[in-house]
C-alpha cells in the first residue's frame, strides 16, 4: 500500500485486518511481518523559512531533496544523517520521515546533537488510525517536545510520520580535518579524547582501525578552520605526525556511510558504548574488522555471518557486561530473527516501552516484534 495523503493513511491503517510492514524509501531492508506499507507518496515540503532556520516537509520526502533545498540557501541537516544503502546493498531512496522514524545521526552528532534534537514538531496515525500532531513548526512554538522525542527513534511502532518540523542550521564556510596516521587503539582513544577535550569545538572524531588512522573535523569560517585545525596538529603531535587535509568530504561521507564494509562478507554490528570502554571491549569483539566515531563511543564491526556479538560484550575476566547496546544491522533474515535487531531491555524499560506500544498501537499492528 502507498497511500497518497494522510486522509488515505489513516484509513489504511484503521481498516488493516494484520500486522503492516511501515516503511519509508526501503533503504534501510528492516523488513517485518506483514503487509507493506510506504510513506513514500507522502511527499512535498510544507514549509521553509530560512531566516527562521525551520523547515515543515512531508514524511516521505527524498533525502537528497531536502538536502538539495537546504544547499540553495546555504543551510544543511545538521545531524548529518547516514546513507545505509551501501552497506545494506538497498536501492530504495532514504526519506527524511525514515531517518527520524530510526533516529539516524552522522559523526556531526558529538557537537550539532542527534536527530532527535534538531526535531520540532511531528505529525503522525497511530495504530488505531487517528491522527496525532505534537509539537511545533517553529522553535519558538515547541509543545509536547517530549512525545516527539520519543517517535524519534521507534522505528515505526508507535505511529507512522507523515510529517517533520525540522531545526535546520547554516552550513560552514570552510572545514578542515587533521589526520594522525599509525596509531593503535589506546593511542586513537586518547587522540580523540584530547582533541575533544580541547577548546577547538570538534565536529568530528573517528578512527580507522584498518588504516590506523584517527581522523578530526573542524568547521567554521575560513580563518577559524584554519586556526583550530592547526591547533590542533600541534595537540595532536606527541601522537604521531598530524596531517591537516582543508577539504575531506568524501573521506568524512565515507566515514559516515561505513565504506570501508561496503561489499564485503558478514554481519554488521553497531554498538555504542562509552569511548574509555572501546579499548578494552574492542579485543573481546574478535571482529573481522571495527571502525571508530564519536570519539570512541560508536564502533562498527565486520564479524562472520551468524555471529551472536552480545554474548561477547563484557568485561574481560568477569560475567559484567560492558554498559552500552549492540544493534544487528546487517546480517540474513534467520540471523535476525534468532538473535534480535535491537538490544533486549532491561525488565523496567521493557515494561514501559511495552506499555507505550499498547497505548500507541493496541492492536500491535506496526512493525510487529521489531523492537522485541
Amino acid at each position: 500500500m502507498t497511500p497518497g495523503s494522510e486522509a488515505e493513511l489513516a484509513e489504511a491503517i484503521a481498516g488493516a485486518s494484520g500486522p503492516l510492514c511501515i516503511q519509508g524509501g526501503g533503504s534501510r531492508g528492516l523488513a517485518v511481518e506483514g503487509e507493506v506499507l510506504s510513506t513514500r507518496a507522502l511527499s512535498g515540503v510544507e514549509l521553509y523559512e530560512p531566516g527562521a532556520l525551520t523547515l515543515v516537509v512531508k514524511a516521505g520526502t527524498p533525502v537528497a531533496e531536502v538536502e538539495a533545498l537546504l544547499a540553495a540557501e546555504n543551510q544543511r541537516l545538521a545531524f548529518e544523517p547516514m546513507d545505509h544503502r551501501g552497506l545494506l546493498g538497498t536501492e530504495g531512496e532514504p526519506t527524511i520521515g525514515g531517518v527520524i522514524a530510526a533516529g539516524i545521526s552522522g559523526p556531526r552528532r558529538i557537537q550539532a546533537g542527534a536527530a532527535r534534537d534538531h526535531l520540532l514538531g511531528v505529525r503522525f496515525v497511530d495504530g488505531s488510525g487517528q491522527v496525532v500532531k505534537n509539537g511545533g513548526r517553529v522553535m519558538k512554538n515547541v509543545t509536547g517536545y517530549d512525545l516527539v522525542k520519543l517517535l524519534c527513534g521507534a522505528h515505526g511502532t508507535l505511529g507512522v510520520l507523515t510529517e517533520v518540523s525540522l531545526k535546520v542550521l547554516p552550513r560552514a564556510e570552510a572545514e578542515a580535518t587533521v589526520a594522525v596516521a599509525g596509531l593503535d587503539l589506546p593511542q586513537a582513544v586518547r587522540a580523540m579524547s584530547a582533541a575533544l577535550g580541547s577548546p577547538y569545538d570538534v565536529t568530528g572524531a573517528a578512527y580507522d582501525a584498518e588504516a590506523g588512522q584517527v581522523c578530526i573535523r573542524v568547521e567554521g569560517f575560513a580563518g577559524s578552520a584554519a586556526y583550530r585545525s592547526g591547533k590542533l596538529a600541534e595537540l595532536l603531535s606527541p601522537f604521531g605526525r598530524a596531517e591537516v587535509q582543508p577539504q575531506a568530504r568524501d573521506l568524512w561521507q565515507g566515514l559516515r556511510d561505513v565504506s570501508a564494509f561496503h561489499g564485503r562478507a558478514g554481519d554488521v554490528w553497531r554498538i555504542s558504548v562509552k569511548p574509555s570502554d572501546a579499548v578494552t571491549l574492542a579485543p573481546q569483539l574478535q571482529a573481522d574488522a571495527l571502525q571508530f566515531d564519536w570519539g570512541g563511543g560508536l564502533i562498527w564491526a565486520l564479524v562472520p555471518a551468524g555471529t551472536e556479538l552480545r554474548s561477547r560484550i563484557t568485561v574481560p575476566g568477569h560475567a559484567t557486561t560492558v554498559p552500552g547496546h549492540a544493534t544487528l544491522v546487517r546480517a540474513e533474515a534467520k540471523t535476525r530473527a534468532r538473535l534480535g535487531v535491537f538490544q533486549p531491555q532491561p525488565a523496567p524499560l521493557a515494561a514501559i516501552s511495552e506499555g507505550l506500544r499498547r497505548q500507541f498501537d493496541p492492536r500491535g499492528i506496526l512493525n510487529p516484534g521489531l523492537m522485541g
